[in-house]
């Protein structure tokens, strides 16, 4: 998952930063609202954290103006305050959550993941796609027979964000260069071929347990079932 992230502390950005890529986001930072509403006009995100102490137009600005912009990523606001009506201000101007500091990078991470599920129509940290399952929570995956033990599964960091991100569009496709973005930030350079080198990798783990990942020409790729 792509994911936006607008602070102006450098420390913090940083801090911020080195936990969510190691939970397997890949994180654009930038440090003001006017520069995140620059990228935002050209660039594509799975969700934005932003935090409300931004200098010239605050938080709560930035998200109410992505808004009106027709942005509908999810938000989740980070602050120091923690009044009521703060809170309400940050729902009411279209923010998904709201982060009181101080807090845990475990809670952070979970208040994403369930942020990012609303968005996708999803109910569960666990994806389910015929026998695989994705647990996105203990970042564990297994595939479950009919009549036998859930036979676990082995993906790389990477290879696990194409996983999610195809299990999050199916039964549509996912277009290449969202998987592309959803790989790497601003700071990494990856090329589109690379996306074919880690569908080819799942392809050997997957199809011996009868799920496809098809080839949409021009777009993407699917997940299937292979008898479908």
């Amino acid at each position: 998952m792509r994911l936006l992230l607008v602070e102006d502390d450098v420390l913090v950005a940083s801090g911020i930063k080195l936990g969510l890529t190691g939970a397997g986001y890949a994180v654009d930072w930038v440090g003001s609202a006017e520069r995140a509403l620059q990228v935002t006009q050209v660039e594509s995100f799975d969700v934005a954290v932003i935090d409300i102490g931004l200098p010239l137009m605050d938080g709560l600005s930035l998200t109410q103006a992505l808004r009106r912009s027709g942005q509908v990523m999810p938000v989740l606001i980070l602050t120091a305050r923690d009044a009521l009506e703060d809170r309400v201000q940050g729902l009411d101007v279209g923010a998904d959550d709201y982060l009181v500091k101080p807090y845990e990078l475990p809670e952070l991470l979970a208040r994403l993941r369930a942020i990012l599920r609303r968005s996708q129509a999803a109910t569960s940290s666990v994806l389910q796609f015929g026998p695989l399952e994705l647990d996105t929570a203990r970042r564990v995956a297994c595939v479950r027979g009919a009549n036998a033990q859930p036979l676990p599964l082995e993906f790389g960091p990477r290879e696990w964000t194409v996983m999610e991100y195809l299990m999050l569009q199916a039964p549509k496709p996912a277009n290449k260069d969202k998987l592309l973005q959803a790989l790497t930030g601003w700071d990494k350079e990856i090329t589109p071929n690379a996306v074919e080198v880690y569908i080819s990798r799942l392809r050997g783990k997957l199809e011996p347990h009868g799920i496809a990942l098809r080839s949409i020409r021009g777009f993407g790729y699917r997940i299937e079932l292979v008898d479908a």
